[in-house]
Order: C-alpha cells, then sequence, then structure tokens
C-alpha cells in the first residue's frame, strides 16, 4: 500500500529481516497477503491496520493490474520466509486522515511487529532507501499512485 498523509508525504517502516544479518535496515512500504476468498481492497485495510494501527484511512485509487517482481537469486529460498520467489501484489493508494499518534507499529492480534520504527518522507527519499530488488517495483508503483494521491486530496 502506498499510504499518503495531507502533506504529500508516504509512510514507510523500517525493519531487520533475518535475512539480512549485517546489512542496513530494510525501508519498505506496508504490504501483506490475502486471506481465502478475501477482496484485496478489504485485505489491504485489514493488513495496513495489523501492521501500523491506522484505521482513518480512505482507499482513493490503485493499479489495476497485479504487479510482481521477482527475488534475486542470492534471497531465493532465504527472503519471503523462503517459500517463494518473488510476488505479485495488487497496489493501492490510501490517504491517512488521522492524526500520527494512531500509528501503532507494536505487535498485535498474536503477530510479531512488522516493522521496527517508521516515518513519514518524500517517495524519492524513501526510494533511495529501498532494498535494491524492489526498487523498480516502486518506481513503478511510484508513478502509477502518486498521481493518484495529489489529485485526490484528503477529507
Amino acid at each position: 500500500m502506498l499510504v499518503v498523509n495531507d502533506r504529500g508525504q508516504v509512510w514507510v517502516g523500517e525493519r531487520r529481516p533475518k535475512w539480512a544479518k549485517g546489512s542496513p535496515p530494510i525501508w519498505q512500504l506496508p504490504q501483506g497477503g490475502l486471506l481465502p476468498g478475501e477482496p484485496p481492497d478489504a485485505a489491504a485495510l485489514r493488513e495496513l491496520y495489523e501492521e501500523t494501527g491506522m484505521r482513518s484511512v480512505e482507499i482513493v485509487g490503485g493499479i489495476a493490474d497485479w504487479v510482481t517482481y521477482l527475488l534475486p537469486e542470492d534471497l531465493v529460498g532465504v527472503a519471503l520466509k523462503g517459500k517463494y520467489r518473488g510476488q505479485k501484489i495488487k497496489w493501492f493508494v490510501l490517504h491517512f486522515t488521522g492524526p500520527d499518534s494512531e500509528i501503532d507499529i507494536s505487535a498485535r492480534q498474536g503477530r510479531k511487529a512488522e516493522f521496527d520504527r517508521w516515518r513519514w518522507c518524500d517517495y524519492d527519499a524513501f526510494l533511495d532507501r529501498a532494498p535494491e530488488h524492489r526498487r523498480a517495483l516502486y518506481e513503478t508503483v511510484g508513478r502509477a499512485l502518486l498521481p493518484i494521491a495529489s489529485a485526490t486530496p484528503p477529507r
């Protein structure tokens, strides 16, 4: 998900996955999986809440097609719980309309915390810190979703 605040900044989370030992932290956008029979937009709202505590959001658009990426060979069998060679993702842009105090990245509902810390930043600054293997994906997502976010101010 691409979550944008009223200043046009995007929400990014920092994490240190077990497979990235000795590497700098990874900054990424929130994401998650579908439950059986769950529509992608409902999954986006559920996953966003599970990972960030955000409920004051509105989906304002998305990418019609599923977007895919493959892991580099050195991460196959290591990243993505070692089960997958890549991901197929349905992307949405959401406006966050609540106070920053609503954001809570601590563990909830029996799940460990997804992120160690978070921040709002300009999209280009995020791209500079995004994992190399996801950078092209995030560039595609930004080109498609940032104009939608800019054209739809939060309520």
